[in-house]
């Protein structure tokens, strides 16, 4: 009760700041704790680069924040030094523009105290207009010593002024979903098919995890697909189709791991009677994009190592809104795989495309510094004639790098002309390896 007698005359904008932050050996829920990215993360601490964690909303940002100035009070650093503020909280709709950021900074200075480096954590920092100058000014006063880490759930954040403000000051680092390695440690389960099969016929949103039924579940699925298309696109930028919007989020969904394109999706409507222009539905694609719900993935011209423009692949960024929402269309598992191992690579590290040689593809060229590799995905590899067929396009490669296929077989075949056979579990121990 120390903290409540020393500051019993703090302001009420002071007051909500204690509520949210971890003065005073308070205890918070900090969910699942996420290695993979925390570890990383403090790693590059000790310095005045911004940190910014960027990812669809309700992908665990806010837990990975509050995990992150945890572990820091665990190495040393004072409480009452660790300032936490997650703008998505009504609570915090004082704070709408930058200068609001700074005043409220400096008056938590002055009613703290505080002496010494202050480290700032600052959630769904897109609300706060003009943000990019107070983390600016942050980032580089000398007169006092500042760290901070921001989330936002918007790709185009880190494009324009602050990029242009920062020069280069800041590291980022894209949150995903659950990955098939902490959806074992969040059910307990075991390295194999049978969990592998759960994952792919659920999702790795964090706070599914939380929810009892099916039903339950749909409806959070639906509350947080309803949410970024409001909150990030459709009030973002006035949008007047709200219902054309959704139904292109829908088609991507649906078509996962097809090719497609903007005229694709052009003729869809005009089957259905619909007359849509092409420059919005570009413009649609582009704002789904940036929200993190949707990735693009280019073609890639394997012999001219090049990329290819039209059409492309879209990969939803967790399979919770195709096994929930849209589950009654006709979508294999063996695309729902591809999609796995999408986001698997993307969130290693790697940067991927769709292999084109010939009159041949494959499914993914995956690059990570002097690394590269050709993935090709078989759900099951049940007869010689599928084996020959997912092993063709990597055989017609000429070239000495890293060749796979994945399936979701219980056996694991030999090595043939230098193809290795992993199967879907394996996939992050081969990369990692």
């Amino acid at each position: 009760m120390y903290f409540c007698t020393k500051y019993s005359s703090m302001n009420e904008k002071i007051a909500i700041l204690e509520k949210y932050n971890l003065w005073d050996s308070k205890s918070f829920d900090f969910g699942f704790k996420r290695n993979e990215y925390t570890d990383k993360i403090i790693e590059y601490t000790g310095n005045r680069l911004v940190k910014v964690l960027v990812g669809q909303r309700r992908t665990g940002k806010s837990y990975i924040l509050r995990q992150i100035a945890k572990e820091l009070i665990d190495r040393g650093v004072k409480a009452e030094n660790t300032l936490l503020i997650n703008r998505e909280f009504s609570d915090f709709d004082f704070l709408s523009s930058y200068n609001d950021l700074n005043s409220i900074v400096l008056e938590y200075r002055k009613e703290m105290g505080v002496e010494g480096k202050i480290y700032i954590f600052i959630d769904e920092i897109q609300m706060i207009d003009e943000w990019e100058k107070a983390v600016n000014s942050f980032s580089q006063d000398y007169s006092q010593e500042y760290e901070v880490f921001i989330t936002g759930s918007n790709s185009k954040m880190l494009s324009g002024e602050l990029a242009t403000l920062l020069s280069g000051r800041y590291i980022s680092f894209e949150i995903f979903p659950f990955s098939y390695k902490e959806f074992l440690g969040v059910t307990n389960g075991v390295v194999g098919r049978e969990f592998y099969m759960q994952y792919l016929n659920g999702g790795g949103l964090p706070e599914l995890f939380m929810l009892g039924s099916e039903e339950i579940k749909r409806n959070y699925v639906s509350a947080v697909k309803d949410t970024v298309l409001l909150r990030d696109i459709i009030q973002r930028y006035s949008i007047r189709e709200p219902k054309i919007l959704e139904d292109i989020f829908i088609f991507l969904v649906n078509n996962a791991s097809n090719l497609i394109s903007v005229s694709k999706i052009n003729n869809f409507f005009k089957s259905q009677g619909r007359s849509v222009s092409y420059d919005l539905i570009y413009n649609y694609i582009g704002y789904i994009e940036d929200t993190f719900i949707i990735h693009k993935c280019d073609r890639y011209d394997i012999k001219g190592r090049d990329i290819i423009s039209g059409n492309s692949k879209y990969y939803v960024n967790d399979l919770a809104y195709k096994n929930y929402l849209y589950s009654g269309f006709g979508y294999g598992a063996g695309y729902m795989f591809e999609n796995l191992v999408y986001l698997e690579l993307e969130r290693n590290g790697f940067d991927v495309w769709v292999g084109v040689m010939r009159n041949k593809e494959v499914d993914f060229v995956a690059k990570k510094d002097d690394r590269l590799i050709y993935l090709q995905c078989a759900y099951m590899l049940i007869d010689k004639t599928t084996i020959d067929r997912e092993y063709a396009p990597l055989k017609s490669i000429n070239d000495n790098y890293e060749k796979v296929v994945m399936s979701l077989d219980d056996f694991s075949l030999p090595i043939n002309d230098g193809i290795k056979h992993i199967r879907g579990w394996e996939l992050r121990e081969f990369i990692n390896g």
